[in-house]
């Protein structure tokens, strides 16, 4: 395993210095979950929710959390994104929701911790926007799914058995 990064030769807690690190375009795919009852995934797929268009909020939030992440994570590097994108894939038969971030930027650093950000806070959002209907619901499953971009190249999450019957449903 490799040495942390963030962590300076006196052990200490350090923001890594990338001014010698090549500009390349770097992407960053993250997924989450959010698990509700069927009466409340209803309710806003039929734009019945008396909060109003939870998926619309809940997206502009996910976009500004992405932009904000090096005020939320200390070592986190302020980045100049280029494209953001979080997008709501309704899962009736799991009675949930997958959300999916995208991120893109050309720059000396990745943007993974952006699009975990971003699919972070538009769950949250989702779950403040219906926890007086439902103030059961889950939120799980988030992840990196690929990056691309820097030294390292191309990473793709492997798929889990969960993700892989999934798709044959969708299929």
């Amino acid at each position: 395993m490799a040495d942390f990064s963030h962590i300076n030769q006196r052990g200490e807690a350090s923001m890594v210095d990338v001014s010698q690190k090549d500009v390349t375009v770097r992407e960053a795919r993250a997924e989450a979950y959010v698990r509700m009852s069927a009466d409340t995934l209803d309710k806003i797929l039929k734009g019945e929710h008396h909060k109003g268009d939870v998926f619309s909020v809940a997206r502009i939030a996910g976009i500004q959390a992405a932009k904000q992440t090096s005020q939320l994570i200390p070592l986190c590097h302020p980045l100049m994104l280029s494209k953001v994108a979080v997008d709501f894939e309704a899962q009736p038969q799991h009675s949930r929701v997958r959300i999916e971030s995208l991120c893109r930027l050309s720059g000396k650093t990745g943007v993974e911790m952006e699009a975990l950000t971003a699919v972070s806070v538009a769950a949250l959002t989702l779950f403040d926007m219906c926890k007086a209907v439902d103030p059961a619901m889950i939120i799980d499953g988030m992840r990196v799914l690929e990056k691309q971009g820097g030294k390292t190249g191309h990473w793709q999450a492997q798929e889990t058995t969960e993700n892989a019957a999934e798709g044959q449903e969708r299929q």
